[in-house]
Formats: structure tokens, sequence, C-alpha cells
């Protein structure tokens, strides 16, 4: 459903210019998030006090005329015709595309300044997409369409521009429906009204991208289009290119902690699933990365699908899955197949199409893991230009990576420390900056004498290659089992030993697991 109305004032918060309607008579406030249904209206958007006439499509002809000038703004007809900007009757008509091209929308600004939507506003990018389709270093946005026109003419055409759709309100929504576009950006410059709407806006869209975000500073202007009528296009120019990179806020005085250290530490509130182990780590919490070890073959996988299980089973969070020595339906597979309690995974396993149903409609699973597909370019940008995606657009909220070697493999750096130096870094970086709880699973060197698949102890000196996943890690857990032992309890039996912990400092053997081949299960074995 499409708006019709936009930049109503809000009876509920005060906001002057927040509210919204819709062809059918509801509402939605950007400002205080109240959405009210048609029904409180009547019904319908006649009901509305100022009456608002839906429009299905428009007049598509009117954009295949001249275009002129915009004398109020200092507009001029190049421009103008560049964004698809038309006057007609006194209206400004501005032309909305698909990212693809194709003209769908149309938002007609009246005298008044009262807007109407027209056409298929679902479909329309950003005012100005579809005119950049393939990246670059710099891209700006800015907060309307007038601006847009403003800063590309200021610019003389040379960097792209796009305008969000709805208002500072709707900003972070437009940008995040847009992420995948913004995101071929080096840099993403955002330049919107120099008021407290506009200010609180920019950082909030900002903190979508990170880094590449860079916030545009006014002066005594109010906006581009300022700039523009004051012939300031020099200071403009100026100002943009001294928009400094976005960091989050992050200082905190001790004297502001004094209250909070009055009261006993809360509890995490996600446990890991075997006892022995969560008593010596006390949960689960955001922004740590936990490595999980073993020698090959030894089923960390099978240890990580336990894990990701307990997560889905305890809250009502999206989990990104990135296993990737896995197809997405073998990972389905093993996850589905733990709920089930029957290794589905595996050829002859006797179960019904109406089990898998239930876990689904159990656990609401459609839409709350996020599994990765592995074709593409697994280096560490790309990696986590996905992940921040998924945390910032679908809401995942603990990311589990499977295994860290395979990037190490795809990154253009031939040392293989170096390499996972590096990845580290920027791991733990990103889980700081954006609160996710990670679950990295890492190789082992072979040690001297016996190795890991005869039951050989695991250490923080025998992960692979870097002692940065030990530096850099919250908790390290070693899985140990002895693969080849003659006596069936002791192969299929797997001993969780934690070798780092940086929250209690606790350390050592933590609980001993058994392997169920009739159910793909592992169970916490209490002596």
């Amino acid at each position: 459903m499409a708006f019709v109305k936009l930049h109503q004032q809000c009876e509920d918060c005060g906001s002057s210019d927040a509210l919204s309607y819709n062809e059918d008579g509801s509402s939605y406030c950007f400002a205080c998030a109240k959405f009210t249904p048609s029904e409180a209206t009547g019904g319908s958007v006649s009901n509305i006090k100022e009456r608002v006439v839906p429009a299905a499509g428009f007049d598509r002809a009117a954009f295949t005329e001249p275009y002129r000038g915009y004398q109020d703004r200092g507009i001029t007809a190049d421009t103008m015709s560049a964004y698809s900007a038309q006057q007609k009757a006194g209206n400004i008509l501005f032309g909305y595309h698909t990212p693809q091209g194709e003209l769908v929308a149309v938002k007609t600004r009246y005298p008044d300044k009262q807007f109407k939507i027209g056409g298929d506003w679902k479909k329309a990018g950003l005012y100005g997409q579809h005119l950049f389709p393939s990246g670059g270093q710099y891209i700006t946005v800015v907060e309307g369409e007038f601006d847009a026109l403003a800063a590309y003419q200021m610019f003389g055409g040379k960097y792209p521009v796009v305008s969000i759709r709805n208002g500072a309100q709707g900003a972070a929504a437009d940008c995040r429906r847009a992420y995948d576009f913004l995101d071929q950006y080096d840099h993403i410059i955002f330049c919107f009204d120099n008021d407290d709407h506009g200010r609180a806006a920019a950082l909030e869209c900002a903190d979508i991208f990170g880094g590449k975000s860079r916030i545009y500073h006014h002066g005594e202007h109010k906006d581009a289009c300022d700039y523009l009528l004051n012939s300031d296009k020099e200071e403009f120019v100026k100002r943009w290119w001294a928009a400094k990179t976005y960091t989050p806020d992050g200082m905190v005085m001790l004297g502001s902690l004094r209250e909070s250290l009055k009261k006993p530490l809360e509890e995490a509130e996600v446990r890991y699933p075997y006892k022995g182990l969560d008593d010596m780590t006390f949960g689960i919490r955001p922004t740590e990365l936990v490595t999980i070890c073993a020698g090959s073959g030894l089923g960390k996988s099978t240890f990580m699908r336990e894990l990701v299980f307990s997560i889905l089973s305890q809250t009502n969070d999206r989990v990104g899955l990135a296993f990737l020595e896995e197809t997405p339906d073998r990972t389905a597979r093993g996850l589905v197949g733990l709920q089930i309690n029957k290794p589905i995974h595996l050829p002859g396993c006797d179960y019904s199409p109406s089990e898998v149903d239930r876990v689904f409609d159990s656990m609401d699973l459609d839409d709350r893991v996020v599994l990765w597909d592995t074709f593409g370019s697994n280096k560490i940008e790309n990696v986590l230009a996905r992940f921040r995606y998924q945390i910032k657009v679908l809401g995942v909220q603990y990311i589990v990576l499977d295994h860290i070697s395979i990037l190490v493999s795809d990154q253009d750096n031939g040392d293989e420390r170096k390499a996972i130096d590096e990845i580290m870094t920027k791991l733990r970086m990103f889980c700081q900056e954006m609160r996710v709880s990670m679950f990295i699973v890492s190789h082992l060197r072979r040690p001297e004498g016996k190795g890991h698949e005869d039951g050989a102890y695991t250490s923080l000196g025998q992960l692979r290659g870097s002692a940065a996943i030990a530096q850099l890690s919250d908790i390290v857990l070693g899985l140990e089992r002895n693969a080849q032992a003659e006596d069936p309890m002791v192969r299929n039996t797997t001993n969780v030993r934690v070798l780092k912990n940086r929250f209690s400092g606790m350390t050592g053997p933590a609980t001993a697991l058994m392997y169920n081949k009739d159910t793909g299960r592992l169970t916490e074995v209490f002596e």
C-alpha cells in the first residue's frame, strides 16, 4: 500500500510533518511510530479531515514535454530534465523510477507544500537512484527532491546525488530498503537538513553503513537548496569535502556508572545448551567473539548446530549461519534434524514431511534463520558487508562463521599469519560495532605425537596460523575426542575444554557430550 498524503501533523506526538496517510485511510507517524488503522478514520481516505484522493496512476505524458528551469529555486532546465522534475499547472511533478530506470510513480508538490503520490510507490527507488546504477567512490544522500537537484547542479553533475523518499522520519527505512545500492559506494555522505530531525536522521542512517558514512555539517544554511539560492556553491562543495567519517559515540566517564555499579550484574538472557559449559562461561553476551576449535572431523559443525538450536529455542531472535563448507540444504537439514531428533541429513532416515512442518511452525523458523550461499567472493570485506546487511536490515543478532580458514584462503595476502591477523581484527571490531554475538570455527595445528583424532588435548598454542585468534577472542572452546577408540562410548564422547574465558577467567575441562547416531544429537554426560 502506498502513502498518498505525506508530511501531515500528528496529533499524538505533536510532530508537524511526520504523519502519512495510506490509500485506505490508515496512517503511520514516522516520529512516534504509531499506526492508526483505517477503521479509526471511517475506513476510507475520504473521511480524513482534509480529503485525499488516491491516484492509482499518473500522467506519464507530462514527462515527455519539454522541461523548464525552476527559477524560484535556481534549478536549470537540464537539471530538471536529468531528474524528471516537471512543472505543470503550477505544481512540481517529481518522477520516481525503479532502480532499473522504469518510471513508475510521481510525487506531486502543490504550491501549499502538500504532496500526493501517484503510481506504484512500492517499486520506486530513492529519488534519482536510477541515474547511478554502477556504484563508485562517492554518493550524497539528501532529505528532499529539490535538495537532490540543487546538490547535483552545484557539483556540475560530477557526483551522484539521491534523495530519501519520505522525509527525515522515514530516512533510515529508505536507506535500509536501498542498502545494496548505497553499499556499492566507498563513501556515503548524508547531507540532511540543518535541524534536529535532519541531524538525528543523518546519524541513524550513517549507523547503517558504519565506516563508509560521512556526515555533512552545514554552516548558516539549512539545506542544499539554500546554498544554491544564495549563490554559495563553493561553500557547499568545500563543506562536502570536509564531511567527517562517522564515528559512533563511545566515550563514558566512570562517574556516570556509579549508580549502575550499586546493582548486581544481571545474568545473561541466553545460555549455553550444556550446564557444565554454562557454569564456567555464565552464558552468551552481545559483542562477544567466541572461537570453537578442534581437530579435523571431530564434530565442530555438529556442536555449532546444537548451539544455534539452543539460541533459537530460548529466544525469538534471528540467527545468521555461514557454514562455508556446506550447502544451505545441508545446513538446514542438520538444524531441523535436531528438533526432530533424527539425522535427516543422512540417506535412508525415516521421517515425515509433517515432522518438518511442525518444526518450522512451532519455532517460526521461516524467517528466523539466514543461511549462507557460498557462491561468490569470501574476502573479508565482502563477508562483513553481508553480515552488516543481515544485522541492519534483517535484524540478525547472532552470527556463526564455520570456518575461518576458508576466509584466509580467499584473501589477497599470501601470508597466512598476516591474513588471520587482519581477519580477526576486523571480526573483533565488527562485533563491538554491531553489538552482535559471533561464533567462529578454527582449525588446529597437528600436535607432536598423538593427534587430535586420537584424543590429544587442545591448547591455545595449537590454533592455526596466528596468535590473533587467541588474543582477540573473548572465549575459546576446544573440542576433544578420540575418534579411533575401540570403545564406542569413548569414540563418540566429545570433551569440551574452556581454553580462554575473558568474562569469568575460569578455564579447563567443562563438560562431556555423547553423540547419538540414531538422533544426531549431542547430549551432556554427567558422571
